[in-house]
């Protein structure tokens, strides 16, 4: 029997964040706030962003709620309980995390332990301006590359964009810049965010939307752009570039 997007999401949302309650009550809450109040989650399964991709890369995955997140999902599915009127669910053979700070690995670590000793996930500490990206179906980077100066988000998305499959997709949410009020209130909740989080925020580089896309153009990638702020005061876009597969 298949549910109701909105009854799926709400189940979603806690069987995703499950699996962090025995980490710590921090980590459980953090991952329930985020699964449920960021609109991108449920987006990338009704929009279909990721069937089909079976190699999954998520550069600065934290303490890997997206893995998490399309683990409950597969699982979801094999159990028929998938909304109807959504496109198949993911069905990823490997979800591989990079992630900064030590403390989101062992988090993650640690509560998608029975996927990491199956060999469908695993999660490493490394900075995403020198880490190996191996090879992709899809990558995902979600509000991470402001942190880092222009000239590395610039390395970072040919990396990417050389680490990709023929065909291959770059989900990549992005602040615009040129948002006014909506982008000032996105920077300083990401500031008391990431300082609650133990993180130490310095200068952000930002960009307005039509130089993300200008960049990515530039790499070769269809840019397909639509706003994920939805239920948020931010001025969050996701870009779904899109790499043409070989003939």
């Amino acid at each position: 029997m298949t549910a109701t997007p909105t009854a799926f999401v709400k189940h979603l949302i806690s069987r995703a964040a499950a699996p962090y309650r025995a980490v710590g009550l921090y980590t459980w809450f953090f991952a329930r706030g985020k699964l449920g109040g960021d609109p991108v989650f449920a987006h990338l399964l009704a929009a279909g962003l990721l069937t089909g991709r079976g190699r999954i890369l998520d550069i600065g995955c934290g303490q890997g709620l997206l893995s998490a997140w399309l683990l409950a999902a597969q699982a979801a599915s094999a159990n028929g309980t998938w909304p109807a009127s959504w496109p198949p669910a993911p069905q990823p053979a490997h979800l591989r995390g990079v992630e900064l700070m030590a403390h989101d690995v062992a988090r993650a670590d640690s509560a998608l332990a029975p996927a990491i000793s199956a060999g469908r996930a695993s999660f490493v500490q490394a900075d995403m301006c020198s880490a190996d990206f191996g090879q992709a179906d899809a990558v995902v980077i979600l509000d991470v590359l402001h942190y880092v100066p222009l000239a590395a988000q610039d390395e970072v998305l040919a990396r990417v964009r050389r680490s990709l499959a023929p065909g291959g997709v770059l989900l990549l949410r992005v602040g615009d810049a040129a948002g006014g009020l909506r982008f000032s209130i996105s920077n300083w909740v990401d500031h008391v965010v990431t300082t609650l989080r133990g993180h130490r925020l310095g200068t952000l580089y930002c960009r307005p939307l039509a130089a993300w896309q200008d960049s990515l153009h530039q790499l070769g990638f269809v840019v397909d752009a639509q706003s994920m702020s939805q239920g948020t005061p931010f001025a969050n876009v996701l870009l779904a570039a899109r790499l043409r597969p070989v003939s």
